[in-house]
């Protein structure tokens, strides 16, 4: 499905959520697994909120899937 895409999850921002690429396009700022489902589903790509965390073409950078706000290392 998504061989060729890149969608990065970048560390969390110092006022809490995470900014989310798609080569290289920013779709927006996500605050949990259910905002980057969406913004994938807004570019083409359907996924279940409950896989987005499991997915090896989803590069989680700083932290895991998990972590969303600044305490986590934004």
């Amino acid at each position: 499905m998504a061989g060729s895409i890149r969608v990065t999850v970048h560390p969390p921002s110092p006022s809490g959520g995470r900014r989310v690429r798609v080569d290289g396009e920013i779709l927006g700022l996500a605050h949990n697994v259910g905002d980057v489902a969406e913004f994938l589903r807004r570019a083409g790509l359907e996924i279940d909120p409950a896989d987005v965390a499991g997915v090896p073409w989803i590069d989680w950078r700083g932290v895991g899937p998990e972590s969303w706000g600044p305490e986590a290392g934004g």
